[in-house]
């Protein structure tokens, strides 16, 4: 997740001139709330947006939350001994997928949470590694590596994970130089935890390093394999960074993405279509003793009033529902012109931004979160399902480098058509590209890659279609099925997964080990078993509207609203759901 809000200088103007009525509900406390809720009969368990992208909760018929390794051990014999589903959940649970549900029967359910597995921080200084307990935080195992005189390379911009959930679901950040922006790439062992027969216990511990034959099926594993017990990752001596953003044209990036990448360790590109901008990080190591304490604290990530976060929302709902494209687009345009005036939340002196380079040590720069921290009952994370707040899709999608150019071209062939159909996205975080090296991991990157995000509105009511939405279907569509990008396994609709096993050349080889260490399949579901296998559900009406389906007939859309089944403008094989108030499409 990368990209979430307006502007905060909107947000002040609705808040401060009551240009919508508010309601703010008092909670106990605004520091997210744990995924996992238990009472004496029966678990939910939610994401930290608080619904799942079938809309439907996940339920299992206990938990336990293991403190130690012995500990989780017990937890999956058991699991194994009493023939039930297992899955671990951690105390962030910031997966968009049901990878983290167990099986749909609740009696047979079991869910073992991390949240307090989180104690051992172990550093060793000769050989440059560091190994943490599946549960740790990123923030948490950061600040511990750099107290002790190292640096984290690789991590998420997204502070809210642990590390066993990052690495098995593919988290990066951003970076073509080294071993590249996947965490997974700097792992060098891990331990796992997975069934096994009576006579060893029902569960047993596997410990793997680079030259076993399952360290690459392990290292991003979807917690299909079994439950990541120990993570073994490089680091390196402490470093600074520098940082420069420039807001420049989006003309030519097609032809300056690589080389952009070549030339600056910690690259990334923001693309605003709809404003003609792109927005170039220049991110680079510099020496330890040059000048600068600064902190990234990201916008999307700060701590916002409650009340701003729902002005935000019900402000963007209005426009929805007025069909209002020029309000989206006055408040895209205010958006970037707040971004750059603020450098994206970069502050030199860890209070304010006051210009470029901002040079800070690689643990404040590297990753933001600082609305996890809530202490007031007034601020919260703007997306917090606890109030009025934010909620969008998040699509992200993994291109080798070689075939992003023409992608590129596509899409602004798609919004050169109409630039404002593009303001949905550029009110968020345009379109974030990204960079990951080539990866041996199974269901890792085969080659160097390019990856894009994009966040979108997504309505209160799962029946509620949204403003352009055909535009953000066509260049879902164009993204996974006409370049063939792989999705990223934590975020994405349903439909971005299917034909996910022909995409991977060592899809197999993952398979294989899967069932060489989890036969009964006592670590997947129905729901995991959809996105690991990439399986097409049945339609049902409404079904294209939340990406749980692509559209082949009108009422996979919102006929009542208006909304047909229609070809796409650019990528002709797209199914899109478009609003077309005069008259039916003669054909699907």
């Amino acid at each position: 997740m990368d990209s979430f809000s307006f502007t905060f200088l909107i947000w002040c103007l609705l808040a401060f001139n009551h240009i919508l009525p508010l309601t703010i509900q008092t909670i106990e406390a605004r520091i997210p709330e744990s995924p996992l809720q238990c009472n004496q009969t029966f678990c939910i368990l939610h994401n930290s947006y608080g619904k799942w992208g079938d809309r439907k909760d996940c339920y299992a018929l206990n938990a336990t939350y293991p403190t130690t390794e012995q500990e989780l051990h017990v937890a999956v014999s058991f699991a194994v001994e009493h023939n039930l589903k297992a899955k671990v959940v951690t105390k962030f649970s910031h997966t968009i997928p049901k990878l983290a549900c167990p099986d749909q029967a609740v009696q047979n359910s079991f869910v073992i949470s991390t949240e307090r597995y989180n104690r051992q921080i172990q550093i060793d200084v000769a050989n440059s590694v560091v190994t943490v307990d599946a549960g740790v935080g990123l923030r948490q195992l950061i600040d511990a590596v750099e107290a002790s005189g190292f640096s984290l390379v690789a991590s998420p911009y997204w502070e809210g994970v642990t590390i066993g959930g990052l690495i098995s679901t593919g988290a990066h950040g951003s970076s073509w130089w080294g071993k590249g922006g996947s965490v997974h790439d700097h792992v060098v062992g891990l331990s796992i935890i997975v069934p096994a027969s009576k006579s060893e216990g029902y569960a047993k511990i596997l410990k793997l390093e680079a030259h076993d034959p399952l360290f690459n099926a392990a290292k991003v594993s979807l917690g299909v394999l079994g439950a990541i017990s120990k993570v073994t990752l490089r680091v390196e001596p402490r470093f600074k960074r520098s940082i420069t953003y420039n807001f420049t044209t989006d003309v030519g990036l097609e032809d300056l993405y690589a080389d952009h990448a070549k030339k600056y360790e910690f690259a990334d590109i923001t693309w605003y279509p709809s404003q003609h901008t792109a927005v170039y990080r220049y991110d680079s190591r510099v020496p330890l003793n040059t000048s600068g304490n600064a902190v990234f604290d990201f916008i999307g990530f700060q701590n916002n009033p409650t009340s701003i976060s729902e002005a935000v929302r019900a402000t963007e709902s209005l426009l929805e529902k007025t069909r209002n494209t020029h309000g989206k687009c006055l408040t895209a345009a205010a958006t970037l012109a707040f971004k750059r005036g603020t450098a994206n939340g970069l502050k030199n002196n860890g209070i304010l931004f006051t210009g470029y380079p901002v040079i800070g040590y690689q643990s404040k720069m590297q990753t933001s979160g600082s609305c996890l921290y809530s202490q007031s009952l007034l601020t919260s994370c703007a997306w917090d399902p606890r109030i009025k707040g934010l909620s969008f899709y998040e699509s992200t999608a993994i291109f080798p480098a070689s075939i992003f150019r023409d992608f590129i071209l596509d899409v602004k062939k798609l919004r050169d058509l109409n630039p404002e159909h593009f303001c949905g996205v550029d009110n968020y975080n345009g379109i974030l590209i990204r960079y990951i090296k080539g990866s041996d991991a199974y269901l890792g990157q085969s080659e160097d890659s390019i990856v894009i995000d994009f966040n979108y509105y997504r309505a209160k009511e799962a029946s509620t279609p949204r403003l352009n939405q055909d535009i953000w279907e066509e260049l879902e569509q164009m993204a996974f099925f006409k370049y063939g990008a792989k999705p990223h396994w934590a975020k994405n609709r349903n439909i971005a997964f299917l034909g996910v096993d022909k995409k991977y050349p060592n899809y197999n080889k993952f398979i294989e080990a899967k069932q060489q260490l989890d036969p009964q399949n006592v670590f997947s579901s129905n729901w995991s078993d959809e996105i690991l296998f990439g399986k097409e559900l049945e339609k049902s009406d409404g079904c294209a509207l939340e990406g749980l389906c692509i559209c082949s007939e009108h009422r996979h859309c919102s006929p009542q609203n208006n909304y047909y089944c229609s070809q796409g403008l650019v990528y002709k094989d797209a199914r899109v759901c478009r609003y077309s108030k005069s008259s039916l499409p003669s054909s699907v």
